[in-house]
């Protein structure tokens, strides 16, 4: 399929088919990396030979396997949650989850977590309570490769949801219609299919649920139980009625499509109906179960094509963690976590209940000098090992000492693209020439490289 084919003159068959790799498009180091990044957070070279060596569909599989497995996996005997929990704050507690977005077996667990987070988003600026934003996180992990609907009726009765939304003080004689808007306009159904007398109707639906010691808890007399009419559908619906009926709408799986195909594919353009229309149908006859489509995307000729490949820019959140785990790399993550703050992705925090928007937004000249600072911060910190020791020790292990050597390997792990000419003769003049300690020059280079725009894509 050629790179100047519009999104909108693509066949959708050949879009979701399968990748094969064939001698036009072959299954490479690039192909590899470029899945691994996309469904985790980058790859270690031991992973990359790995992949490599294994066909496409079958890595894909095990990806999906893994998270699907991992997510009945409870949190919350996590011995560091539990530590940062005692803190009582959520910036502590995204530096929880940041260590196990670096240090899990099943990266597109996580990588699902992240976006149902965004999608569903709530913020502990409001949510003041650590323990709440920790349960969400454990229901949306739990759902996050699984059910949809499941999820979407968990995250209704989620208490730092109903807090979030105002929910919790929805009653009968006045019903609040913030949670029951965002549930049709954010969550599931999208702008322009919907009325503003679905959200009054949806509204007096959810009313009488509320939070009490920290739990949800329903009370029948503060509830409507009169007669509605949402979306088409007149009865006496409950809350949990009001949720089936918009998550029966033919526009809920084409609105979760767009924003799957946005998150793993590309920030831009949005999909045309065209390309949605098949996998909308899939999610629908799958009963609304994510790891199926999941599988159908990360595994498709699209995503593997040009329209794909360094066709996103990297969240903060993705930039770091990414980075961090190709040089198996710890550190200090309370400090990653401040700097992801200062960067406007600080996990627990999203922006606003629209989550973040991602793509571009994500760059501007004040970002992207912010980023570089940050990666500064952390090879630069006494808390921060690669595998275990330093730059120089791993670099050495990877035969990657001599400066083409070290850029190659960089380059075969960080970068979606490869490197403009001009660029790499800096970096290989930085390898070369800089003063200091072997570690020093490499993390110069690295330095150098985390400021170029070309880092900047994922």
């Amino acid at each position: 399929m050629p790179q100047q084919t519009p999104l909108a003159e693509i066949d959708p068959d050949w879009a979701w088919a399968p990748f094969e790799p064939s001698n036009e498009r072959a299954w490479n180091d690039r192909l590899a990396a470029h899945l691994l990044r996309r469904a985790g957070f980058n790859a270690t070279t031991e992973q990359l030979d790995d992949a490599v060596t294994r066909q496409p569909g079958d890595v894909v599989r095990d990806l999906v396997s893994q998270a699907v497995a991992a997510s009945s996996d409870d949190v919350a005997s996590d011995p560091l949650a539990q530590a940062m929990l005692a803190t009582g704050n959520a910036h502590a507690l995204a530096a929880w989850w940041l260590h196990r977005m670096l240090e899990t077996p099943a990266p597109l667990l996580e990588k699902l977590t992240l976006f149902w987070h965004g999608h569903f988003a709530t913020s502990a600026e409001k949510v003041t309570n650590a323990s709440l934003m920790f349960e969400q996180n454990r229901v949306l992990r739990r759902h996050a490769p699984g059910s949809f609907a499941a999820l979407t009726h968990e995250i209704a009765r989620d208490p730092a949801m109903l807090i979030y939304l105002d929910s919790a003080t929805n009653r009968k004689a006045h019903p609040n219609e913030n949670f029951a808007r965002e549930l049709m306009e954010l969550f599931c159904l999208g702008e322009g299919n919907y009325s503003e007398r679905d959200v009054q109707e949806l509204a007096r639906c959810f009313t009488g649920w509320e939070v009490r010691r920290d739990t949800f808890r329903f009370n029948r007399y503060q509830h409507d139980a009169g007669r509605k009419v949402i979306l088409g559908q007149a009865g006496e619906f409950s809350g949990e009625d009001g949720v089936d009926i918009v998550l029966a709408q033919p526009s809920c799986p084409e609105f979760i499509i767009r924003k799957l195909i946005r998150f793993f594919l590309f920030d831009e353009p949005d999909a045309p109906a065209g390309l949605i229309a098949p996998l909308a149908r899939l999610l629908r006859e799958s009963n609304l179960q994510i790891a199926p489509v999941v599988e159908r995307l990360l595994g498709s000729n699209l995503f593997f094509s040009d329209h794909a490949i360094a066709r996103r820019l990297r969240s903060p959140v993705e930039l770091l963690i990414g980075m961090l785990h190709a040089l198996e790399a710890s550190t200090n993550l309370n400090m990653v976590a401040a700097g992801l703050h200062e960067l406007g992705h600080s996990v627990y925090f999203p922006p606003n209940v629209k989550g973040w928007d991602g793509g571009r937004t994500w760059i501007n000249t004040s970002t992207l000098l912010d980023r570089a600072n940050l990666i500064g911060d952390v090879l630069h910190s006494d808390k921060t090992r690669f595998a275990g020791s330093d730059l120089s020790t791993l670099t050495a292990r990877h035969h990657a000492t001599q400066p083409d050597a070290l850029l190659n390997w960089l380059e075969r792990l960080l970068l979606a693209v490869p490197l403009p000419a001009a660029a790499g003769k800096v970096l290989l003049d930085t390898a070369a020439t800089s003063p200091g300690s072997e570690n020093d020059r490499i993390a110069k280079v690295l330095h150098t490289l985390s400021a170029l725009p070309v880092f900047q894509l994922g």
